[in-house]
């Protein structure tokens, strides 16, 4: 793989992925996809790493899926279908999983797949002339994959309104649904502003297990209870919770 359009910046605790296609509004085709899963797998990996944030060098954020290889679909058998979809669903799957904190830097629009990439992420950051929208049915085309996540923000008359009417919102609609975390002209700054302290204030191992938790919390009321209070027991024997708690008892303020 070339890594011709995604770029991975590290720096200390800090990871950028950053989508370098401005000349096609950095649409997903099946290169992207690829090179910003093995981003995603590797950083992943790195122990040092603790927040990824994914963002676009300029232009777009992402205006979905590329419209030349959109052209190519109708010539792809039912399994070849299937093969490129899931490409797209394990890239989705990996950024919800991932083990560290993601935030989504979203500069322009954000449309269909591009919606999705940006809401998966645990924050998303926008500025106020950005637009989201999952624009997929004016093309005769659905929102398949991200209607499973979306499922977990939005009531069925807010799923509705940004999956049936096909409409593009504003950044101010994305924040009042409660699906941009914040909106400021001064977005790269924010984003800093942010990471740099909650590395600071909140332990790696609380927000992997807290992350883990809510990713897979049982459906069932009686079974989510256990499953919470096995993870409430396995959490008081980690370094970090020991150290925490050393740290409250004694008044010593502790920077993780």
């Amino acid at each position: 793989m070339s890594n011709q359009w995604v770029i991975v910046e590290i720096k200390g605790q800090i990871a950028e992925v950053i989508m370098n296609r401005p000349e096609k509004r950095n649409a997903l085709n099946p290169d992207l996809v690829l090179e910003l899963t093995a981003a995603f797998e590797a950083l992943n990996e790195n122990a040092e790493v603790r927040l990824i944030v994914l963002k676009s060098k300029e232009g777009a954020f992402c205006a979905g899926a590329d419209l030349s290889y959109l052209k190519s679909l109708s010539q792809f058998t039912h399994q070849e279908n299937i093969e490129d979809s899931t490409r797209l669903k394990n890239l989705f799957e990996l950024i919800y999983h991932c083990s560290k904190i993601t935030v989504s830097q979203v500069e322009g629009p954000a449309l269909a797949g591009g919606c999705g990439l940006a809401f998966l992420a645990d924050f998303c950051f926008a500025t106020p002339s950005s637009t989201f929208g999952y624009t997929e049915a004016r093309i005769g085309f659905i929102p398949a994959l991200v209607m499973v996540y979306l499922k977990e923000k939005l009531n069925q008359n807010q799923m509705n309104e940004w999956l049936l009417t096909a409409q593009i919102f504003s950044a101010d609609k994305a924040y009042k649904d409660g699906l941009v975390y914040v909106v400021d002209e001064n977005i790269g700054q924010k984003v800093n502003e942010f990471a740099a302290q909650l590395l600071k204030s909140v332990s790696s191992e609380s927000t992997l297990r807290i992350k883990s938790m809510m990713r897979n919390m049982p459906s069932n009321w009686n079974e989510s209870l256990v499953y919470a209070a096995e993870q409430n027991a396995l959490a008081r024997k980690t370094d970090d919770c020991q150290k925490g708690v050393s740290a409250f008892l004694n008044k010593e303020k502790i920077s993780w």
